[in-house]
């Protein structure tokens, strides 16, 4: 294992809502991405989500609220809630999450990864 530097990793790769893996242990993943603009709603039936902003601001709409992230803050999105990441400028992000997790979970949606490449 080597440091990881998160500012050069996310300097790889400028596509949006495409997740890139930068670590795993425990059976969890790292992962970095980029997001602009609105994703699907969406649910994980079987594990919880983090999402910490690095860079920019990031709405994660629930089927009740809002919840607001700033750079420096996090969420976690408990397994079973609809939820619907929102970015009106570009946000840079860390997810953590379960190895087996489907990027848009319970939908299938042009955006849909089955894999995320590792950087």
């Amino acid at each position: 294992m080597s440091v990881i530097n998160i500012q050069e990793k996310l300097k790889l790769f400028s596509e949006h809502w495409s997740p890139k893996k930068v670590g795993e242990l425990n059976g969890q993943q790292i992962l970095l991405a980029k997001l602009k603009g609105e994703f699907v709603f969406h649910k994980h039936d079987d594990e919880d989500e983090l999402f910490m902003v690095i860079k920019g601001s990031l709405d994660i709409v629930l089927r009740d609220k809002t919840i607001q992230l700033n750079e420096g803050e996090f969420y976690i999105v408990p397994k079973g809630v609809e939820h619907k990441p929102i970015a009106k400028e570009e946000v840079h992000i860390l997810l953590f999450e379960p190895l087996n997790i489907k990027h848009t979970g319970n939908v299938i949606a042009d955006i849909t990864l089955e894999t995320y490449e590792s950087i």
